[in-house]
């Protein structure tokens, strides 16, 4: 009862706090779960101020543990001048907040962010006109603090301004925000406000969350992903005290009991007849099935000059092909969600990074107007990009509406890992000419990749029960960064899309961004080393003149790791333990977020292994609201990455994912991380940028750089095992 109580408290306050703060009141729509403006052209989508004084954050993006929670009360903090203590948060309620699409594409301060602010300024400048008439001052003589306005030998608080009363206020992006010199909160560290529950076991996830009268629900899933449950034996699971109800519905077949142990072993005892199916490809010929997919679209990406040609021409031509493995999200708590029927509504609380989208999916899937469902985001246990969230949501609206009451489903292991959508298979082929000084003077590259972008991925319930869907692939905006930040005289890049893909796609943490950084930096190094050339000095060739952030993060990195200048490999590779040192680079999608790294390794000639021993970041994301934070999100992404890199990879069968638990889908631990050190480049004067995603990007080409600088063996299949590196040194 604890969560919910603090849930619907939180809830019943914001309602109550929008009568203080009402900003363009409308009639109430019978169809609306409130009253409160979600539009994201209105302050009060955004805001609203109680009668104490308190600010409630209405935010359609959500924090999954990433901090932002608290760079969106320094935000409004700031803006208002107000302190933190009075602000809190609601994010991901598809009834309070304004629809601002996923939280993904580290768009979460840069796109919410900035319309927070916006909102807040807006409303900031209305009330010192209101306090200006009040008081019978200019409004340029006043003075805020803590939320209340001073001029004239009197104040007034935000409270008594706009307490009670209701008044129409359009947001306005052009509302003056505070100038870098007045600032106080942003851009200073603050403390996560999310951090001491998380320590001291306080914090509600959505797997702690409980209502009354709930049941709990568990899928069961085919053993193939392509069978259909042709019969269920319900007299199976009758020893099982509890149980209340099966429900089969196609290839969708779910348990639901009085307790979470009589569902677990409802799902495990429940005899279903399936069909059979083998209709994934061979595993061991992945990319002989990539190539043999066929295209739907061919986009160029980048296109300059007569590539070809030079190529052909060149003193020296360079070839190569990169893959990168499939992995599964691999989150750490497995997926979870709540769903309840009331009055012909439906509600869902779960860790959804689209709740406003998954609103429209559950509305399509159970065929009801989306005015009838609510989706409230709660955090969950690690995400990484779109996982098993929505689909755990799904699940428990399909068991509610069949039995009536709250249904709580948690999904186990083998469903988390064996049934989220993946990040696609990624495959790219490279071509360069040289000039007889080592230049580049074209430059081609071909990805094979699916087709589709960052939409909604189909809903795992509404696939197998055949209900309704939207049955498109979304693999995110994977073309992203095939396109070079150089200078090359001449280039092409060209995105092969694939018309399906094996496994259903969403977007994995820098989904395109990673991979074809990758291939393209480690690709580079290849054109460097056949040069002769030492890899800062020749990527500094070729950065565009016109763009000093590139250059800076690139340098600044090279000092921070004592970079010695030289061409790769090192000239002393003897002994058994070889180490090395790799550097790359970004500009994220071209347009933002700046990330250059070196990775230094230690490789193990004899077994193979490969370990990251340091690795240097420098990084310019703009206006940083909470370096702390920033740090943490590099960091983080360095952490992740690395086990992508050296260890993760999808297995499976003709019929089904057989890395299944941690022993089969192995991730970095402890003893592996490596020492960081990470040099944050803060531009208070420009605007914020990602820093969610974009230091992702460079880690698999630092570290194959390095791997290459220590061994003079080049990886280029990612993961970068033990046994790739072992076949690669005895070729080399």
């Amino acid at each position: 009862m604890n969560a919910i109580t603090s849930r619907r408290s939180l809830l019943q306050a914001g309602g109550a706090m929008l009568v203080a703060f009402q900003i363009g009141l409308r009639p109430r729509d019978a169809a609306a779960w409130t009253d409160k403006a979600v539009a994201a052209d209105e302050v009060a989508a955004f805001l609203s101020i109680d009668a104490q004084g308190a600010v409630t954050v209405f935010i359609g993006k959500v924090d999954m543990g990433t901090g932002v929670r608290t760079g969106f009360m320094q935000i409004a903090a700031e803006e208002l001048d107000v302190p933190m203590a009075r602000i809190r948060v609601v994010e991901g309620d598809t009834a309070l907040t304004p629809d601002q699409g996923p939280t993904y594409g580290s768009l979460s301060i840069q796109n919410g962010g900035v319309a927070l602010r916006a909102a807040c300024a807006t409303a900031r400048r209305e009330l010192l006109t209101m306090a200006a008439d009040r008081l019978g001052a200019p409004v340029g003589s006043l003075q805020v603090t803590e939320g209340a306005v001073s001029g004239g030998g009197r104040s007034v608080t935000y409270a008594d301004l706009v307490g009670g009363r209701a008044f129409t206020l359009k947001v306005d992006a052009n509302a003056p925000i505070k100038p870098p010199e007045a600032r106080r909160i942003v851009g200073r560290t603050v403390p996560r406000v999310d951090i001491p529950d998380k320590v001291f076991g306080r914090f509600q996830y959505v797997h702690d969350f409980r209502l009354p009268g709930m049941l709990h629900g568990r899928p069961v899933r085919p053993p193939a992903m392509g069978s259909t449950a042709e019969a269920v034996d319900e007299a199976s699971i009758r020893d099982i005290p509890g149980v209340v109800r099966v429900i089969h519905q196609g290839a969708f077949v779910g348990v639901v009991a009085e307790t979470e142990w009589a569902a677990i072993r409802a799902a495990q005892q429940l005899r279903v007849r399936w069909s059979d199916w083998a209709g994934l490809p061979d595993q061991a010929r992945i990319w002989a099935h990539v190539r043999a997919t066929p295209v739907a679209q061919v986009q160029v990406t980048l296109d300059r000059g007569n590539p070809a040609g030079a190529i052909q021409g060149a003193a020296r031509r360079v070839a190569a092909t990169y893959d990168f493995a499939i992995h599964s999200h691999a989150s750490m708590g497995p997926s979870c969600a709540v769903a309840e029927f009331r009055d012909g509504r439906l509600t869902t609380w779960s860790a959804s990074q689209a709740t406003h989208n998954l609103r429209k999916q559950l509305g399509m899937m159970l065929g009801m107007n989306i005015e009838q469902v609510r989706c409230i985001y709660m955090e969950g246990a690690g995400c990484y990009g779109r996982n098993g969230h929505e689909d755990a949501a799904a699940d428990a609206a399909l068991l509610a509406r069949a039995v009536g009451r709250p249904v709580r489903v948690q999904w186990m292991r083998q469903d988390e890992h064996g049934w989220d959508p993946k990040g696609p298979p990624h495959l790219v082929d490279l071509r360069a000419g040289l000039d007889a000084q080592g230049n580049i003077v074209g430059w081609e590259a071909d990805a094979f990749i699916p087709k589709g972008a960052g939409g909604n991925v189909d809903l795992t319930a509404a696939e197998l029960g055949g209900l309704p869907r939207e049955n498109q692939i979304h693999p995110g905006n994977i073309i992203h960064n095939l396109a070079l930040p150089y200078a090359f005289p001449s280039i092409k890049t060209t995105c092969h899309r694939l018309d399906t893909t094996p496994f259903r796609p969403s977007w994995i943490r820098t989904p395109g961004r990673m991979q074809n950084t990758y291939a393209n930096e480690a690709f580079l190094d290849e054109c460097a080393a056949a040069a002769g050339a030492d890899p800062v000095e020749y990527r500094l060739r070729v950065m565009p003149a016109d763009d000093p952030r590139g250059r800076e993060v690139l340098e600044r990195v090279a000092r921070l790791a004592n970079w010695q200048t030289r061409p790769s490999p090192q000239r002393d590779r003897t002994g058994d333990i070889l180490r090395g040192r790799g550097v790359t680079y970004v500009k994220y999608e071209l347009v933002r977020t700046y990330v250059a790294a070196v990775a230094e390794v230690e490789v193990n000639r004899r077994t193979g292994d490969i370990r990251v021993t340091r690795f240097f970041c420098a990084h310019d994301c703009g206006q940083m609201i909470n370096p702390d934070g920033v740090k943490s999100q590099v960091e983080g992404n360095i952490i992740h990455t690395l086990s992508r890199t050296l260890k993760e990879e999808l297995t499976y069968d003709r019929s089904t994912v057989t890395s299944r638990d941690w022993g089969s889908y192995q991730v970095i631990t402890f003893p592996e991380v490596p020492e960081m050190v990470i040099e944050l480049i803060d531009r208070p004067a420009e605007r914020p940028w990602g820093a969610g995603e974009p230091a992702a990007a460079i880690v698999p080409s630092a570290v194959t750089n390095a791997i290459f600088d220590a061994t003079g063996a080049r990886l280029r299949s990612v993961p970068f095992t033990a046994a790739k590196m072992r076949a690669a040194l005895q070729g080399a």
